[in-house]
């Protein structure tokens, strides 16, 4: 018979089995500091204790710093281990469902969009969410999610992302002259000097191109160029290509839009 303090008890051995395994958390680096995330963020983490809402803060400046050098791996590790640490707090799973989009994860981030949206009642994250369902190859679903009543609780720059979004989406199901409707007001109030202006009527260049309205594309690339000076967009190498009127339209998935603006950010609430 195992006395009651012998370890290997059946009891014993149970709870080792419910205790769950530690997992090593990456590495922050020294510069790295709580004070780096926007107040915003502090603010979300105000439901944390204060050594713990450290951490987190420190992981979700470390995922910034990892998607802007394209380190989509160590970005992986940090999100996760804020994941850990913070499930509850929405910024954090955004952050996380960010990663996976950044890695084309279409299902993992569409899951922890949803689960952000839940958690902050707000509709910000609906661009991304269309976005991912087209990369899920239901670009009808893009399509419907920006004609719903969430998409008029949007700002001016996420009203502009969903476009862009639904341009692509009208691509994705044919519709070459629906994708250019999509974005035509748009364009034409927008201009060159507006946030997002050169991405915009580089969309709108891919949709024309797209409906066989080749010269009118390249008008609109060239405003592209000139809307663009940090070069977000290939519109100026294209320009410079003979053969730029050459795209292709068929692409499976979208490219994931630069989401870097939002700060650092399950089970699915549909």
């Amino acid at each position: 018979m195992n006395r009651p303090d012998d370890p290997r008890r059946p009891s014993a051995r149970r709870d080792e089995q419910r205790r769950p395994t530690r997992v090593a958390e990456p590495p922050l680096a020294d510069h790295i500091t709580a004070d780096q995330v926007d107040r915003s963020v502090h603010r979300e983490l105000r439901t944390l204790s204060k050594d713990n809402a450290e951490g987190v803060a420190r992981h979700l400046v470390a995922v910034t710093e990892a998607l802007a050098a394209e380190e989509l791996d160590v970005a992986l590790a940090h999100a996760q281990t804020a994941t850990r640490r913070a499930g509850r707090v929405s910024i954090v799973r955004e952050t996380l469902g960010l990663v996976h989009y950044r890695r084309a994860e279409w299902a993992k981030a569409l899951s922890e969009f949803r689960t952000a949206r839940r958690l902050s009642g707000s509709a910000h994250l609906l661009p991304l969410i269309a976005d991912t369902e087209r990369g899920l190859g239901r670009p009808e679903r893009a399509v419907e999610l920006a004609a719903g009543p969430e998409a008029g609780r949007l700002d001016a720059a996420d009203r502009m992302e969903l476009a862009l979004v639904v341009s692509g989406a009208r691509r994705d199901l044919g519709q070459s002259r629906a994708a250019v409707h999509s974005l035509r007001d748009l364009v034409r109030s927008t201009t060159a000097s507006a946030p997002g202006a050169g991405r915009l009527y580089y969309a709108y260049a891919d949709a024309l191109l797209a409906d066989g309205k080749a010269e009118e594309s390249r008008e609109w690339l060239r405003r592209a160029a000139d809307a663009d000076p940090q070069g977000l967009t290939d519109a100026a190498q294209r320009l410079g290509d003979s053969t730029a009127d050459v795209i292709d339209l068929e692409q499976g998935a979208p490219e994931p839009a630069e989401a870097a603006d939002e700060a650092p950010a399950g089970s699915s609430d549909e």
